[in-house]
């Protein structure tokens, strides 16, 4: 008598345990990580882009005569950032390291201009931008990848000389560098970006290795001086104490939360249609930049929001996944820097959206609209695609799989070199 295989549901069909091995087989490839952050960085591009044109069409429309506007405007920041990430996958560690300081240095500039008197422009309570006549510049955005850099730089420099056994050759100058650069941030009223920062310097102490004490120690002082932050300013201690007051005015402080918690009540399973909801209608403030995920939720309902969750969870696990397989100090600490930059800043929005964190005024990560995020974004992606091609066996895999379909097109055209 013979027996069924332990593993099929028929003749020469794998079972579901050897399916799921199979699945996690691909995990294991030595281009899973470049894919997954391209693929996940391609689909939440063009997701946020359809999602400004599906927020801001109604308000553009009324007050630009054209309900593509914004769109117009997205699509050329991403005209320009996906350039900027391509050549950003192209570059060796030596680059990134070697712009660090300059990049840091141009955001500290910007930082400071944006304070002086009649530079700086102000809304909503902060002082975050430069108006050039036909756009706005926010350098805090430019600064958090300077961080990264140079954060990175400076702690691999020093582990490879040995110096992150004492607590002090650990902190400075990284302590001084970033307290300056959050320093001038806090004094633009930018309590979200601040947020970002702290978390890039606490995700650099983590990955170098540093005690535990002097993390704990670092981490609550960070929360002591969000604490002061949020008491020295009226607006902020409104908006803290109507996040917890669930009984205060829906028409008050509560307004917009009250109104994202609408939208995205009000979606359902799978949405209400592209341009079919009600927030857009000027119902929701900021549709487009804080709470774009609220018109996700509306428009493409629970599914939609799963999607983008699941995008964003893909992108951390392929970050970190570089930052544990690459060999180089300085790859390992500015891959795992990027990755907690924008998995905090997109937890903090998502979370100041469906209720559970205050509101802070920050973007979604390549979904919500403004180019000065969206650049520096890319750039950043474009970066861990850079490392993803140092994993190990992953040049060779790119050298197996052939020329891309942009050599072969030029080749069809007769554009390449012979």
């Amino acid at each position: 008598m013979t027996s069924l295989p332990a593993e099929g549901n028929g003749a020469g069909r794998p079972g579901p345990r050897a399916q799921f091995a199979a699945v996690v087989g691909l995990l294991d490839r030595p281009l899973t990580s470049y894919y997954l952050v391209l693929g996940c960085s391609m689909l939440l591009l063009a997701l946020g882009l359809t999602m400004v044109l599906a927020s801001s069409n109604v308000e553009q429309l009324e007050q630009t005569g054209s309900a593509f506007t914004l769109f117009q405007k997205q699509a050329m920041w991403i005209g320009i950032g996906l350039p900027a990430m391509w050549l950003a996958a192209r570059l060796p560690p030596r680059t990134f390291r070697a712009l660090a300081y300059p990049l840091l240095l141009l955001s500290v500039i910007g930082l400071v201009i944006v304070l002086v008197p009649g530079l700086g422009t102000t809304a909503w309570g902060a002082t975050r931008w430069i108006d050039l006549g036909a756009f706005q510049i926010q350098p805090s955005e430019p600064a958090k990848l300077g961080l990264v850099l140079w954060g990175a730089d400076l702690m691999a420099r020093r582990e490879r000389l040995g110096e992150l056994t004492d607590w002090r050759t650990l902190l400075i100058p990284l302590l001084p560098g970033a307290g300056a650069v959050v320093l001038l941030v806090m004094l633009g009223d930018d309590l979200g970006t601040t947020l970002v920062l702290l978390t890039i310097f606490l995700t650099l102490l983590w990955v170098v290795g540093a005690p535990s004490r002097l993390f704990v120690g670092m981490t609550g002082l960070i929360g002591l001086l969000v604490a002061i932050l949020i008491v020295v300013e009226p607006y902020r201690m409104q908006r803290l104490t109507g996040f917890l007051d669930s009984s205060g005015d829906p028409l008050g402080v509560r307004y917009q939360g009250t109104q994202g918690l609408l939208a995205i009540a009000s979606g359902g399973w799978f949405g209400t249609g592209l341009g079919e909801g009600r927030a857009q209608w000027g119902f929701l403030p900021h549709a487009e930049t804080d709470f774009i995920f609220a018109i996700v939720g509306e428009q493409l309902g629970l599914v939609g929001t799963l999607v983008v969750l699941g995008l964003f969870g893909l992108l951390a696990y392929a970050g970190l996944r570089i930052a544990r397989r690459v060999r180089d100090p300085f790859m390992r600490l500015a891959a795992a820097a990027v990755t907690g930059w924008l998995s905090v800043q997109a937890i903090v929005n998502i979370g100041a959206v469906i209720g559970v964190l205050p509101i802070t005024g920050i973007p979604l990560p390549l979904v919500s609209y403004g180019g000065s995020a969206l650049i520096p974004t890319l750039v950043a992606l474009g970066m861990l695609l850079a490392f993803a091609q140092r994993e190990p066996g992953a040049r060779q895999a790119l050298a197996a799989r052939g020329p891309g379909p942009a050599v072969r097109a030029l080749s069809w055209l007769g554009l390449t070199r012979r």
